[in-house]
């Protein structure tokens, strides 16, 4: 018998339910497949229980006639094999349609980040000392300073600073915490805005109405200083956290290290920034030796050995 409308989104409810007090997935993700359930569920019009293989690859090619980038597709992909999964768990269907799916293979891109000339101007750029202005350099000083997530930020909570130790405590992602330390200028400017704010409890960066933020305010803030910093790149917070990992590595971290603290559960994750610090040296190296030369580069034609 066909499962009607209104019991199809109350197993999405109890799936979304599931994914963010089970799972721990973040708000971003949880967000995310939401969303693409929904559109999923109506492509087959809210009957999940017909669906097979077939009916899945009819969705992907769907998605890539609309344009969907490889990186959407393979994400509602995950989102699908885990909603399966869920139901068949559950016993509301007895095979998952999702196993022998393959994901779009993304193209490795490397991950865009500023150099240190660039963080200062930004930082130095939010030099207002009212609360939102020492709000603002407080919180891009700590993204910097700690290479957290922008969704880690905005769930800082005061108890979370230790104060002593000069470190945080992180909840990432899956709900795993990790301790971070932080540096001297973000302490800093964490004080002042202190001094503003107050130290009432709750979540460390607040709005005009003492409410916690948004990562959606978090990215406009951050886009804001960089424009008036005169950065003509794409500023987004989160590559406030590539530069944290770039830089570390350019001044000689350990890998390892990085990984601990960027919350990286697979190293491979991490080593991304390996092939950033390597090409960098090259260009530095090609530019400034007084010994380079390409020599391929060269028309070599009638040369012999």
């Amino acid at each position: 018998m066909p499962v009607d409308k209104k019991t199809t989104l109350k197993l999405l409810r109890d799936f979304i339910h599931y994914i963010e007090y089970q799972r721990n997935y973040s708000p971003h993700t949880i967000y995310a497949y939401k969303a693409d359930l929904k559109q999923f569920l109506s492509f087959v019009d809210y009957h999940f229980e017909s669906v097979d293989r077939e009916i899945i690859r009819k969705y992907l090619f769907y998605l890539k006639e609309k344009n969907y980038n490889p990186k959407s597709i393979s994400r509602k992909v995950a989102c699908l094999k885990s909603f399966f999964g869920f139901l068949v768990r559950r016993g509301h269907i007895k095979t998952n349609p999702t196993i022998l799916i393959l994901s779009p293979k993304i193209p490795e891109r490397l991950p865009s980040f500023l150099t240190i000339q660039e963080i200062e101007k930004i930082l130095e750029s939010a030099n207002d000392n009212s609360e939102m202005g020492l709000r603002d350099r407080a919180m891009m000083e700590l993204l910097y300073s700690s290479g957290i997530r922008v969704g880690e930020l905005v769930s800082l909570k005061m108890e979370d600073i230790n104060i002593t130790d000069e470190t945080i405590k992180v909840k990432g992602k899956g709900g795993k915490q990790r301790i971070v330390p932080i540096g001297s200028y973000a302490l800093n400017y964490l004080f002042e805005y202190f001094k503003k704010r107050g130290l009432r409890p709750g979540f460390v960066f607040l709005n005009k109405k003492h409410h916690g933020l948004t990562t959606r305010s978090v990215e406009r803030i951050v886009k804001k200083y960089a424009k008036i910093a005169g950065i003509n790149k794409k500023i987004t917070p989160h590559v406030f956290r590539h530069s944290f990992a770039t830089h570390m590595l350019d001044r000689g971290a350990d890998l390892r290290t990085v990984q601990e603290m960027l919350g990286h559960s697979d190293i491979a994750t991490t080593q991304i920034y390996t092939h950033i610090t390597v090409q960098r040296l090259k260009e530095f190296y090609e530019k400034h030796h007084p010994r380079y030369k390409n020599v391929f580069s060269e028309d070599t034609e009638g040369d012999t050995v």
